[in-house]
């Protein structure tokens, strides 16, 4: 009977109150934290730390154990799998691209030149249940226009689709300012402090920069259409399209326990957002081939290449 108790004895019952108080036998974990490394603090240089770094004690309180004040560690290697999870393919895109500079004589084309000076965002959205024919006219009817002004016409259009690209264009706007840097001209020129002035010979300040302030110009759209832009940084509807997504399953039970399947559309819309800069770049070169554009004559005079100089008959 002694066996059998204190068998029963060892059993841990999940209903007991002192269940989870208790520790299987023959399990040791030091308690002490010392042997535990923290991992995942905030580095000194962090913007989340407020105490520009670690916060000392205030006066009068206890030191902080050893474990506490010691610097996290933190292992390299791990670290560089989340930085560089591809180290080769990262060094052979790197020899690839100094290839590419050392044929070019590291003279930028034209695209790249374009890529670097102007920004541009693309933001695809989740598919609506709705069809190509009802979301196409929204499509054109925002492209081109500045995206605060695609907005309103998203929230007074009477299309039921329309609330719903309007939160689309409102997370691109946002996306396009946080990731790309877009739109923020006007905040960077109210930041940084006034240029001095030239001097009255023409010649710049004492920063080297001459004082230029955008006023303002007028820009024509791909459609004609002119605008008045006082930011070149404002940011605009360059494109918008529509994408054909998956069908989706309904039914539509009838009489006599008929039922047909029915295949509802879902559709995407994508808008490529850029800056007022591209839009005046692109009119200034539509002028200059306006300008080169020679004028065309009925006969020109040009040397006869195909006929003979005298008539056959």
């Amino acid at each position: 009977m002694d066996y059998f108790r204190r068998k029963k004895q060892n059993i841990l019952d999940p209903l007991d109150p002192n269940f989870l108080k208790r520790k299987p036998t023959g399990f040791s974990r030091s308690s002490s934290p010392e042997e535990l490394p923290r991992q995942g603090d905030l580095a000194p240089s962090s913007i989340f730390d407020e105490g520009g770094g670690r916060k000392e004690s205030a006066p009068g309180s206890p030191p902080r154990p050893e474990h506490q004040s010691r610097p996290s560690n933190r292992d390299p290697a791990v670290l560089a799998a989340a930085l560089d999870p591809h180290p080769e393919a990262r060094q052979r895109w790197q020899r690839r691209k100094i290839i590419q500079e050392v044929r070019s004589r590291g003279q930028l084309t034209k695209a790249q030149r374009i890529a670097r000076t102007e920004r541009e965002s693309l933001s695809k959205s989740q598919f609506y249940k709705t069809s190509i024919k009802k979301l196409m006219p929204l499509a054109r009817q925002i492209a081109g226009k500045p995206i605060e002004e695609a907005i309103i016409q998203m929230r007074f259009s009477k299309k039921r689709v329309a609330s719903d690209v309007k939160k689309h264009l409102e997370y691109a706007r946002d996306e396009a300012i946080v990731k790309r840097g877009m739109g923020l001209g006007m905040v960077k020129r109210e930041a940084d402090p006034p240029a001095k002035p030239g001097k009255p010979d023409g010649t710049a300040g004492d920063d080297g920069k001459q004082d230029q302030q955008f006023s303002g110009t007028v820009v024509e759209d791909k459609k004609g259409k002119r605008r008045f832009v006082s930011d070149t940084s404002s940011i605009y509807v360059d494109e918008a399209w529509i994408g054909r997504g998956p069908y989706g399953v309904d039914y539509d039970f009838r009489a006599r326990g008929r039922t047909n399947i029915l295949r509802p559309p879902e559709t995407s819309i994508t808008v490529r957002l850029k800056e007022e800069a591209t839009r005046i770049r692109l009119m200034e070169e539509r002028e200059e081939k306006r300008r080169r554009r020679k004028v065309w004559v009925a006969l020109p005079d040009r040397p006869i290449t195909a006929q003979r100089q005298y008539c056959l008959w």
